[in-house]
C-alpha cells in the first residue's frame, strides 16, 4: 500500500507541476518558479494533495547530488584561470561582505553569535540554477555582467562544502578540533579522488567505452557519482561534497562531455522535485500570519544582496552599469541555502520560526528574480544616467590617449573584443584601415594594449565614451558584443551622436533584428541566420545549383534585415530549385582512357564526341593537371581522366563510343 501511496503522490506532483510549468512558460516565467509554486500548492500546507513529503525529499536529495555532480563535471582549472579575478577576487569579497553584513544584522535581533554566523552562510549564497538559466535564455552568458555573475556563483558553489563542515562546530556538537579532523579527512579523501582521477577512472571508463554499450556507461557513471558520495558520507562528510568530487574525477577524463549529456536529463528531472519539495516545506498559514514580517525580510534580503554584490564589483573596477546588472542577477537566496537551512534546523542552529521566515522570504526572492532580471537593463540605464553615479565611474574609463581618437576621421569603431571583434580588427589591420576598439573587460584591455592594439576600457552606452572615440567623425560603427540590451543602447546613442555613421550590429537571435533596425542600425547580422545562410549555400552547392544563383539568393535573404527568413514563403514565388530543374537532368561522368582503347591517340575534334553522342567533354585531368574546356586539337593519352557531362542517355552513348571507338 505504501508503494501505491507514493506512486499516487508522485503522479499528482508531476502532473500538476507540468501544468503549472507549462502555464508559466507561456508567460515567459522561469520553470523553477513553477516548481516552487507547484510545491506550495500541493504540499501539506497548501491543498494537501501530498501530506507525506519524506519520500519526495529523498528524491530531492538525489537531485542535489546530481546537481553538484554536474557542477564537478563542468569544473576545470583552465576555466578558473580565465575567470580567476571574478571567482576568487569578486566572489570571495562578495561572500564575505554578504555573510558579515547579514550576521551583524541577525546578531542585533537574535543575540546568538553562532546562529547569526549560520544565517550569514544562508544569505551569502545565490541561486546558480536560476541565474544561469536566465542568462542563457537572454544570451548574456558572455556579457560583462554575465561573466561577473558566473564568477561569483562559482565561488559560492565552492563555499558550500566548508559551510557544511562548520555546521557541527556552530551547533555545539563539535569543537574546532573536530573541524580540524574532519578537514583532514576531507583532504585525504580529496587526495585519493585526485589520484583516482589521474590513474583509475580514465582507465576504467576507457574499458567501458570500448564495449560500445551505452547502458553500461550510464550505470558506471551513476556508480561513480553515488558511490563517491556514499564514501564521503561514511567518513562524516556530506553527500554533496562526494558528488562534487565524483564530478571532478570524470571531468579530468576525455569522457566528461558524454557523462554530462547522460546525467543532464536525470539532473533536471530530480532538480524539479527538489524545488517542489522546497515549496512544500513553506507553511502557508505561517506566511499568512506573518506576511508583514516576511515582506520586510524580503526587502532587507534584496537590499543587502544588492549592496554586498555591488561594492566588491565596483572595488574591482568593474563599470557601474555592469556591476548594477550583475548585482540584480545575484539578489536572491540560492537553492543550496535550503540544503544548509535543513541541516541547520536538524542541528538546532535555528528554530522552526526562523526557518519558516527564512524559507518564505527566500522563495519570494526566487519568484521575484526573473522579473528583476528582465528589468535590470532599463534600471541600470536609469541609475547610471544620474549625475552622481557618473561622477563615481572609474576615471580610467576615459584615458588621456583616447583624446587622439577624437581627431581621427573616417575610422572604424569596434565595440567588443570577443571572437568577432578580434577577427574584424585582424582584417582591418591587414588592409591598413584605421580603427579603435572599446571593451568592458579590464584584463583584455590591459593585455591587448601591451600588444599595441588601439583598445580602450569603457561603456559604449555612454555618449561621452563614444565621443572620446570620435563617433562624430567615424565612418563605421561595429557593435560586436553579446549583451542585447547594451547593443540596443549603443546603436541608439551612436545614431543620435552621428546621424551619418554606418552602423553594423551583431546579435545572437533573429528577434533582435527589427528593434535594432528601428533604433538606427544600417545592417544587423543575426548569428542564427548567418549560420543558416552558410549551411544552405553549401547544400545548394552540392546540388550543383549555379554559383551566381546561390549568391543572388544569399543577397536576397540578407536584404531588408533577413525578412525572407522571418516570414512565410509566398506561394506565388517560384522556388530556386524549381527554376533550376534542368540540373536534375544533367550528370557528370568520369572516364579513364586505357592503353588498349582505339580512341587513345586521337583528338577530340577527330572523334566528334558531341556530334555523335550528344555529350560534352568539359575537362581532362592528365598527370595531376586539369585541362578545362579542351580544344578540338586536344589529343587523348593513356591515363587521362575525361570529365563528360550531359543527360544520362548521352553519357552512356559517349562511354560506349570511347570504349569502342566507333559511332
Amino acid at each position: 500500500m505504501h508503494e501505491l501511496v507514493f506512486l499516487k503522490s508522485l503522479i499528482i506532483i508531476l502532473g500538476i507541476s507540468a501544468c503549472v510549468v507549462f502555464i508559466l512558460h507561456r508567460m515567459r516565467i522561469s520553470s523553477i518558479v513553477g516548481f516552487l509554486l507547484a510545491g506550495m500548492l500541493l504540499g501539506p500546507y497548501g491543498l494537501q494533495f501530498v501530506e507525506d513529503i519524506g519520500t519526495i525529499q529523498i528524491l530531492a536529495e538525489i537531485g542535489v547530488v546530481l546537481l553538484l555532480f554536474t557542477i564537478g563535471l563542468e569544473f576545470s582549472l583552465s576555466r578558473f584561470l580565465r575567470m580567476r579575478l571574478e571567482v576568487f577576487g569578486i566572489g570571495s569579497l562578495q561572500v564575505l561582505t554578504a555573510g558579515a553584513l547579514s550576521s551583524f544584522i541577525a546578531y542585533q535581533k537574535i543575540g546568538d553569535i553562532n546562529t547569526s554566523i549560520f544565517i550569514g552562510f544562508l544569505v551569502a549564497l545565490s541561486s546558480t540554477a536560476i541565474v544561469l538559466k536566465l542568462l542563457s535564455e537572454r544570451a548574456e552568458l558572455d556579457s560583462p555582467h554575465g561573466r561577473i555573475s558566473i564568477g561569483v556563483l562559482i565561488f559560492q558553489d565552492l563555499c558550500i562544502v566548508p559551510f557544511m563542515l562548520f555546521i557541527p562546530v556552530l551547533s555545539g556538537g563539535g569543537q574546532i578540533g573536530d573541524l580540524a579532523v574532519t578537514s583532514l579527512k576531507a583532504g585525504v579523501i580529496i587526495a585519493l579522488v585526485m589520484l583516482s582521477a589521474r590513474w583509475v577512472v580514465p582507465a576504467l571508463l576507457h574499458q567501458i567505452i570500448h564495449t560500445r554499450n551505452r547502458e553500461l556507461f550510464v550505470i558506471t557513471v551513476l556508480i561513480i557519482c553515488f558511490g563517491t558520495a556514499l564514501i564521503t558520507s561514511e567518513f562524516g562528510l556530506s553527500l554533496a561534497l562526494g558528488a562534487f568530487l565524483a564530478g571532478l574525477v570524470i571531468s579530468e577524463s576525455e569522457y566528461s562531455h558524454e557523462a554530462i549529456s547522460t546525467i543532464l536529463p536525470l539532473r533536471d528531472s530530480f532538480n524539479g522535485l527538489f524545488f517542489i519539495s522546497v515549496g512544500m516545506l513553506m507553511d502557508m498559514s505561517f506566511f499568512a500570519g506573518n506576511i508583514t514580517l516576511i515582506l520586510l525580510v524580503v526587502l532587507g534580503l534584496v537590499a543587502l544582496k544588492l549592496i554586498s554584490s555591488f561594492v566588491p564589483m565596483y572595488l574591482f573596477r568593474r563599470s557601474v552599469r555592469a556591476s548594477i546588472q550583475a548585482s540584480i542577477n545575484l539578489a536572491q537566496i540560492g537553492e543550496f541555502s535550503f540544503v544548509l537551512a535543513v541541516a541547520g534546523l536538524s542541528a538546532g542552529l535555528i528554530t522552526n520560526e526562523i526557518y519558516q521566515v527564512f524559507l518564505s522570504a527566500s522563495i519570494l526572492t526566487m519568484l521575484l528574480t526573473p522579473a528583476m532580471v528582465n528589468l535590470s537593463p532599463s534600471l541600470s540605464d536609469r541609475i547610471t544616467s544620474h549625475p552622481m553615479l557618473k561622477r563615481i565611474e572609474w576615471k580610467d574609463e576615459l584615458p588621456d590617449d583616447m583624446i587622439s581618437s577624437q581627431k581621427k576621421t573616417g575610422h572604424i569603431i569596434v565595440v567588443g573584443f570577443g571572437l568577432n571583434g578580434r577577427n574584424l580588427t585582424r582584417v582591418l589591420k591587414e588592409v591598413n584601415i584605421p580603427y579603435v576598439v572599446l571593451e568592458l573587460n579590464n584584463s583584455t584591455v590591459r593585455d591587448m594594449r601591451k600588444h599595441g592594439e588601439p583598445i580602450y576600457y569603457g561603456d559604449g552606452t555612454k555618449a561621452d565614451v563614444l565621443g572620446m572615440l570620435g563617433v562624430k567623425t567615424a565612418s563605421i560603427l561595429v557593435v560586436a558584443i553579446s549583451d542585447p540590451a547594451s547593443c540596443r543602447n549603443i546603436v541608439k546613442t551612436a545614431r543620435q551622436e552621428n546621424p551619418d555613421i554606418f552602423i553594423i550590429a551583431r546579435t545572437r537571435y533573429a528577434a533582435e533584428v527589427d528593434d535594432l533596425l528601428k533604433l538606427g542600425a544600417d545592417e544587423v547580422i543575426p548569428e542564427e541566420f548567418e549560420t543558416s545562410v552558410e549551411i544552405f549555400s553549401r547544400v545548394l552547392d552540392r546540388y550543383q545549383i549555379p554559383k551566381n544563383e546561390i549568391f543572388n539568393y544569399v543577397d536576397m535573404i540578407r536584404e531588408d534585415g533577413y525578412r525572407a527568413l522571418r516570414q512565410p514563403v509566398s506561394a506565388s514565388r517560384k522556388p530556386l530549385f524549381d527554376r533550376c530543374t534542368v540540373l536534375s537532368k544533367v550528370d557528370v561522368e568520369l572516364f579513364a582512357m586505357r592503353e588498349n582503347l582505339s580512341t587513345v591517340g586521337r583528338s577530340l575534334g577527330e572523334l566528334q564526341l558531341r556530334k555523335k553522342t550528344g555529350a560534352t567533354v568539359v575537362a581532362v585531368e592528365r598527370n595531376g593537371e586539369m585541362h578545362s574546356s579542351p580544344v578540338p586539337e586536344f589529343v587523348f593519352s593513356a591515363g587521362d581522366i575525361v570529365f563528360i557531362t550531359g543527360n544520362r542517355e548521352a553519357i552512356n552513348r559517349a562511354v560506349a563510343y570511347l570504349e569502342k571507338g566507333d559511332g
